[in-house]
């Protein structure tokens, strides 16, 4: 291996081989965000035939303790598995880890591009790489080999002519991203509703998402009509000591956008190609060849879905910095990713200089479904994450699944980041063990959360999750379990019940001379006390946040 260039954020390399009539060139790039891509060329010099093609990462079998994707939701990782190319599956990748080291692998050739998602998924699917899948003969397996876990990614047999060149593209994401910053998440505190001011504050929020089809983002995806309105509101929040973000990404445009006909002049370029249908609007102005987006008929908003990489993301980040310097947006909320990760990472650029507090929120519908290509949103976005300050993959997740699941598809903790919950307002006591509440006033209620977090001052408290092997408070069951938040001389617990009947556990406490009190929490919990050898009792889906203090 040769390194070819050494900068501050990346590093470039090249190898190359021969064996038995073929040549390996090999061109690599590490980048200080854990991004490692490689371009693998594989030429025959003359006529050869191979049995097998394939990648083998050996892994330490105690870190691959998790697992997400081919065809896998996120959960324990499988002693055994074996996956194959499917196009009518958004799958070309997958996690294995744990919360402090892991590792994405992501197969590709040099005709991949990217596909559409979101419901979208079948009407542009992945290009089956010509080298990986083989004509259906490649695929992946996974195997639990003593004190190794091991990914052997397969191509199968073939025969190559003279002169016939294979692109064994690959990716490796390198996790976590960042080390976990649990003050300032516990110190932002969300409001997702246009609303006064005053409100907003009284309800013990400090920054507002403001959505789209509100009063100064009316249109989606294009906040550009009423900048005087939006930046009179952004001046009010930032007067009352707040921030404000938007809801601003480019998966779909509104049919008000003044650029719209010059787009649609470009082909499938920017407005991606699809059966067409959908509002009357888009069937009498649009005609044909195009895919409905999101409508808001009250506003006569109708959007048409966009085909992914383009060069309306050079205007979208333009947008962004404008936004910011006439209108004094702190941060973006996204909705789902059509971008790819140099499109994030100049956004980050954007958004970051000078300015610690902006922020940028990813939020995903679970796309584990047929329409979507059975996708992981965490496989789908992993290269996002280096640029993302908090995660609200909540929208269609089942809030009653294992709590590896929990761990690996909505909390963010495996990648150094944190989450939020949505659907139907969550799990509030399971949430409270992955640091999570859920969204003002969207879906739940956290602000009693809140209270009790803030009277025992958890911001400058250290998380001690239960998937920590030295985790000071163990209840001595896999389906409850408990998060210590330590602070000197005190702790705060979150226990939560995964068991399917009501059942007691003892906290495992070290110390007997402790006290133990559940504080009254509105819709939460009621008051009361225990000793340090009292068994819990908690109710299927239900726990407890308790204060633990010397006696």
């Amino acid at each position: 291996m040769k390194v070819v260039r050494a900068l501050p954020g990346a590093a470039s390399f090249t190898a190359h081989a021969e064996a038995a009539g073929l040549g390996l060139r090999v061109n690599g790039q590490l980048e200080f965000d854990g991004n490692l891509e490689y371009v693998v060329a594989l030429v025959a010099s003359h006529a050869t035939t191979v049995r097998d093609i394939r990648l083998e990462i050996p892994l330490r079998a105690d870190v691959a303790r998790w697992f997400t994707g081919m065809h896998r939701k996120g959960g324990a990782a499988p002693a055994s598995y074996d996956w194959v190319w499917d196009v009518k599956r958004n799958q070309d990748a997958a996690w294995i880890g744990d919360v402090n080291a892991g590792l994405q692998l992501t197969l590709k050739d040099e005709h991949y591009v990217r596909p559409l998602n979101t419901n979208f998924y079948q009407l542009r699917p992945l290009v089956m790489p010509v080298s990986w899948q083989n004509g259906g003969q490649g695929g992946c397996r996974f195997r639990l080999e003593g004190d190794v876990y091991r990914a052997a990614c397969f191509s199968g047999a073939r025969t190559l002519a003279a002169g016939d060149t294979l692109r064994f593209d690959l990716r490796l994401l390198l996790t976590p991203f960042h080390a976990l910053d649990t003050k300032t998440h516990f110190a932002t505190r969300y409001f997702h509703r246009y609303t006064p001011v005053d409100s907003i504050r009284a309800n013990g929020a400090n920054i507002v998402n403001v959505h789209h089809a509100t009063p100064v983002n009316p249109y989606i995806n294009y906040p550009f009509l009423v900048p005087d309105a939006m930046k009179a509101y952004a001046d009010s929040i930032h007067a009352a000591g707040m921030r404000m973000k938007i809801y601003y990404t480019v998966r779909e445009l509104t049919n008000r956008t003044p650029e719209l006909w010059a787009l649609r002049s470009l082909g499938a370029e920017v407005l991606a190609s699809g059966p067409g249908g959908g509002h009357s609007w888009l069937q009498e102005h649009f005609e044909r060849d195009y895919i409905t987006g999101w409508v808001v008929p009250e506003l006569r908003d109708v959007a048409v879905v966009t085909s992914g990489i383009s060069r309306w993301h050079n205007f979208y980040v333009e947008g962004l910095q404008w936004l910011k310097q006439h209108v004094g947006i702190d941060g973006i909320y996204l909705d789902d990713v059509a971008f790819d990760r140099t499109t994030m990472q100049r956004i980050r650029r954007v958004l970051a200089p000078g300015a610690p507090g902006e922020r940028i929120d990813l939020h995903s519908a679970n796309q584990y479904n047929p329409s979507d290509g059975f996708a992981s949103s965490t496989n789908l976005y992993l290269e996002h994450f280096p640029y993302v300050d908090r995660l609200w993959f909540g929208e269609y997740f089942d809030y009653g699944s294992a709590p590896d699941y929990w761990m690996v598809e909505m909390s963010g903790l495996p990648f150094g980041l944190m989450g939020e919950m949505l659907q139907d307002g969550g799990n509030p006591w399971r949430g409270l063990v992955f640091g999570m509440t859920n969204r003002l006033p969207w879906a739940g209620d956290p602000r009693p959360i809140w209270k009790a977090w803030d009277a025992f001052g958890i911001i400058d408290s250290r998380m001690v999750g239960w998937w920590a092997k030295g985790a000071p408070v163990r209840t001595g069951r896999d389906d409850v379990l408990a998060t210590t938040y330590l602070r000197p001389g005190r702790a705060m617990v979150a226990v939560a019940s995964w068991a399917a009947d009501t059942v007691r556990v003892p906290l495992g406490l070290d110390s007997s001379r402790a006290v133990i009190r559940a504080e009254s929490i509105d819709s939460f919990q009621p008051a009361a006390t225990f000793a340090p050898g009292d068994s819990i009792p908690l109710a299927p889906a239900r726990g407890w946040l308790l204060t633990i203090a010397p006696r």
